[in-house]
């Protein structure tokens, strides 16, 4: 288990840690196999690029669980919109049939997600929850 700390900025000092939940259009059961693989190797890449630490992360068939944290200059919406929209860039180019069988041309993600933040004390209940989803 990671470690959740106090990180700066030039400006600040912050502890923010983002649970990220959100699925594919249709509640399609497709993260799987290579293309599990595919979407960590996005998410670790993305969160890398864009100054966010990826804490913990879970990939279910039907729904992505991300524990991200991330400095106070970004909102957790723009977290999501980049996460969700880098990440369906490259699994389309990567599976390019994905696009014409399951989701008719259309977008890989559901609009909706769900955000919810989280300090040090709560931050293991969370990263636990996580780690166990494929266990239930």
């Amino acid at each position: 288990m990671k470690d959740t700390k106090v990180k700066k900025t030039s400006h600040s000092i912050y502890n923010i840690n983002y649970h990220i939940v959100f699925c594919p259009k249709y509640r399609h059961s497709i993260f799987k196999d290579d293309l599990e693989t595919e979407l960590l190797k996005i998410f670790r890449t993305t969160c890398y690029n864009y100054g966010f630490e990826l804490i913990e992360k879970e990939i279910m068939p039907d729904h992505v669980h991300l524990f991200i944290s991330a400095p106070p200059t970004i909102a957790p919406t723009e977290i999501v919109k980049i996460l969700k929209s880098v990440s369906a860039y490259w699994i389309f180019k990567a599976f390019p049939n994905l696009k014409k069988s399951k989701f008719w041309g259309s977008g890989l993600w559901s609009k909706g997600y769900y955000v919810g933040t989280a300090g040090a004390v709560s931050s293991e209940i969370i990263q636990k929850y996580i780690q166990n989803q494929k266990l239930v």
